[in-house]
């Protein structure tokens, strides 16, 4: 057990030392929030851009409904013919030009309808002018058929259905989904640090076999120590740094956007929306007011401390296994090169985790394929983190699927540890020799 720790220590502290590994430690988080603040700002910069489309309208339609829009201002054109516009338009730098020609009926007017410019136009600016030309037809349709367009508008209202528990507490529809985000957060940060800090597990097996210094080390310890002292080693140190990241990203989050004076909504805004439009319905917006306050009720009901608990035994659990394969592979090859065909079969069923996981869970959380991938023990420290939102008992996971998984996890590690560290034992000292699948299943048998 001394050795163990003294080799836990020294890859720990090797690691911590690195002059990359302490470079990209300080450098990551300000990458990471100059990216996002550099997105926000030039968000800012695009939706604060005014541009200016002229009018000319020689009918008797649309004459008051060109009104500014957020990011478009009309200007209208009078007197004017087609090609003294287009030239008018150009000389005053203007985005476009609208023309809409003469006639009797105002459908027959916004068919020959034409928006000229320099080049392709923006799609936000074609969906507000074509919202503008929908909004006319419609009201002008509903005047043909003797159709109020309140009465247009409560036909065509949408519906949805109250929902709630049987213990009587209401529920909001795609709340499954939103759950599975969240929980699918937790589990993409599991599945990015296996992929990463295994690596490290790996490239540190194949630098001191291509040194020779593992035929020191092996001849002080048991290869079984040293495989499991550089798993724990390394990711300790994998630990260090991700804590790291969280808080120095958030607190240079919050300072920057303090300093600047943004704001990050900004990103989740959908391009071409604009409040104001035809369409607005009062009713609709107290039911969209009322479905936000239900999701917000529900992520705060969300067990956030269970959450984090089981992230951090299924985090490590995960880990423990796939950087096991990983050093069981730098033992078997001599250069990083010859890694490449088992590395995706590691990488696999993380994937298959993410995207299966995602799928399923969304659509039905407690479903056999949800079930089957939340306690099958590679893809489990996932798939079930997006099933955990929901609780756990009645309503949510079920305890006995939550324990099984964990000790399928538990077994499988033991069961990845003792094969890994055959193959480790046989590979740590074979130099100059491709290995192959068929070859690693002798070794397994030494």
């Amino acid at each position: 057990m001394r050795k163990l720790g003294l080799i836990i220590r020294r890859e720990y502290l090797a690691k911590v030392r690195n002059k990359s590994f302490v470079i990209m430690t300080f450098l990551s988080p300000i990458l990471l929030v100059g990216m996002v603040v550099l997105i926000a700002y030039l968000t800012k910069i695009n939706d604060n851009e005014k541009r200016i489309v002229s009018v000319l309208n020689e009918s008797s339609f649309f004459q008051g409904d060109f009104l500014p829009q957020p990011g478009v201002s009309f200007v209208r054109m009078q007197d004017l013919s087609l090609e003294e516009a287009k030239d008018s338009t150009l000389s005053m730098g203007y985005y476009g030009l609208l023309y809409l020609e003469d006639g009797e009926r105002l459908d027959w007017v916004a068919e020959r309808a034409y928006l000229y410019t320099r080049e392709a136009p923006s799609t936000s600016v074609l969906e507000r002018i074509e919202r503008i030309l929908e909004s006319g037809l419609r009201l002008y349709r509903l005047e043909e058929l003797g159709m109020s367009p309140q009465t247009y508008a409560d036909l065509g209202a949408g519906y949805e259905i109250n929902t709630a528990t049987f213990a009587g507490e209401r529920s909001v529809k795609g709340i499954n989904e939103f759950k599975a985000l969240v929980g699918g957060g937790f589990g993409y940060l599991i599945m990015m640090f296996i992929i990463i800090y295994g690596g490290f597990v790996m490239r540190s097996v194949i630098e001191e076999k291509t040194s020779r210094i593992i035929e020191i080390i092996i001849s002080s310890v048991k290869p079984f120590q040293l495989m499991l002292g550089k798993i724990i080693g390394t990711s300790l140190a994998g630990i260090t740094q991700f804590l790291i990241w969280i808080i120095s990203a958030s607190l240079l989050m919050v300072l920057v956007l303090i300093f600047l004076d943004l704001d990050p909504s900004i990103l989740l805004e959908r391009p071409g929306a604009a409040p104001g439009l035809e369409g607005f319905n009062p009713a609709d917006q107290l039911q969209t007011d009322a479905t936000t306050a239900l999701i917000v009720e529900e992520f705060l009901n969300i067990p956030m401390g269970l959450m984090i608990g089981f992230f951090l035994i299924y985090f490590v659990l995960g880990y423990l296994i796939y950087s096991s394969i990983y050093a069981a592979i730098g033992a078997a090859v001599d250069n990083e090169t010859d890694t490449q065909q088992f590395i995706f079969p590691i990488i696999l069923p993380l994937m298959l985790a993410i995207y299966v996981g995602f799928f399923s869970v969304f659509s039905n959380p407690h479903g056999p394929i949800a079930v089957g991938f939340s306690i099958f023990p590679l893809t489990s420290p996932i798939v079930m983190m997006m099933r955990l939102p929901g609780g756990v008992g009645e309503g949510g996971v079920p305890v006995w699927q939550l324990v099984l998984s964990i000790v399928l996890l538990i077994l499988t590690f033991l069961a990845i540890v003792y094969l890994a560290s055959r193959i480790y034992r046989v590979g740590i000292l074979m130099y100059g020799k491709k290995p192959t699948y068929r070859e690693l299943l002798k070794w397994l048998k030494y």
